[in-house]
């Protein structure tokens, strides 16, 4: 008989492999690989992760491991920007072409692609690529010389999406908002893009179930955007543990995985924005009360930095700076928090504010609204 995990199992569970129990000693790539990536659509959330993740983790840090391309930035999971280790990019990325050609399908450049002879345009782009990296605009300018009947845009998101594309630092570094240059992986990579083997769809499981496991198969699908789960859990199942959630569902994962006792202390941490910790599961309730969604996922696509108390979103933060050199953690709580649990997130905030500082003689504050 299978057995049942509570809610707050799998939340402990998650928090351990999600290294938010306890901060870990680990360099940026070997964190990230072990994280199953971050996701990375603005520059600094990516950084702040790392942060509320590792001991003693420095900026300068991820800074260097992009520039000597042991992280690459580029679309992965979910069609969406994600900081990866350079091997994992390589191996996963020819996986997820469904995603991407499915998100492009479904997006406001179909139309404007209709009835163009798509392999032309890729090995046009390609061929641009390959001479030297373009920006987004630059690259649907250049096919568009061409193509003039066609959206620049449109034919750039052809490219996006159809080729493995790395965003050139430093694009992605911290405070970094300048457009973003491209190159295919294998050319910016270079001899070692030879050396890592494609990756399949059960390696991409059991990378899933080590870093947020347990987990139904739908919440591989939505981490991933990938369908077909049922077929490799199928083959995988002699290799797996399974367990039963508080509502029925079957959890798969990994026999050896950690799954703390339920009772493990969670301690307050800051979760940066986009964090994988939210975006990774059909069901986020192992993290956060679906009542409390609404204030963290916000209509215009924003996901929000979130305080954990006891493992559960508990309220968002955001850092605000004034013309004054001074910058502030202004914490918004979804319900009263007791006293012990404010006072650790506000010193967690200060901790925050001493890693993102502008300068030595900023100043600092915590704001509790």
């Amino acid at each position: 008989m299978a057995v049942v995990l509570s809610q707050r199992a799998l939340n402990r569970a998650t928090l351990a492999r999600q290294m938010l129990l306890e901060r870990r000693k680990a360099t940026p790539a070997q964190a990230i690989e072990k994280l199953a990536g971050l996701q990375a659509q603005a520059p600094n959330p990516p950084y702040i992760g790392l942060w509320s993740r590792l001991e003693g983790f420095r900026r300068g840090q991820l800074t260097e491991s992009l520039k000597q391309r042991r992280v690459v930035r580029m679309s992965t999971m979910r069609a969406t920007l994600h900081l990866m280790a350079a091997s994992d990019a390589l191996a996963w990325r020819p996986l997820l072409e469904p995603v991407h050609l499915r998100g492009l399908k479904g997006s406001s450049h179909a139309r404007a692609l209709e009835g163009i002879d798509r392999a032309a345009v890729v090995e046009a782009g390609l061929a641009l690529l390959r001479a030297g990296p373009l920006t987004g605009s630059e690259l649907g300018q250049a096919l568009a010389a061409r193509w003039k009947d066609r959206e620049p845009a449109s034919l750039a998101a052809l490219i996006r999406n159809s080729v493995p594309l790395v965003h050139l630092p430093p694009a992605g570094s911290w405070n970094s908002h300048q457009g973003a240059r491209l190159q295919p992986i294998a050319q910016w990579l270079g001899e070692s893009a030879a050396d890592v083997p494609p990756a399949t769809q059960d390696d991409l499981l059991l990378r899933y179930l080590a870093a947020f496991g347990p987990a139904t198969l739908a919440d591989a699908g939505a981490w991933s955007g990938l369908t077909g789960w049922k077929a490799v859990a199928d083959r995988l199942r002699p290799q797996l543990r399974t367990f039963i959630g508080e509502q029925g569902q079957e959890l798969f994962d990994l026999p050896r995985a950690p799954r703390p006792d339920p009772d493990t202390p969670a301690p307050p941490r800051l979760v940066a924005e986009w964090d994988n910790l939210l975006l990774s599961h059909a069901d986020r309730s192992r993290v956060m009360s679906e009542a409390h969604r609404a204030r963290v996922f916000t209509v215009n696509g924003i996901v929000r930095g979130t305080v954990l108390l006891d493992g559960l979103v508990a309220g968002v933060w955001k850092i605000e700076r004034a013309k004054n050199n001074a910058a502030a953690v202004v914490l918004e709580p979804f319900t009263r928090w007791p006293k012990a649990g404010r006072l650790g997130v506000e010193e967690e905030a200060l901790r925050l504010l001493a890693f993102a500082a502008d300068g030595e003689d900023e100043r600092h504050e915590v704001r509790v609204l």
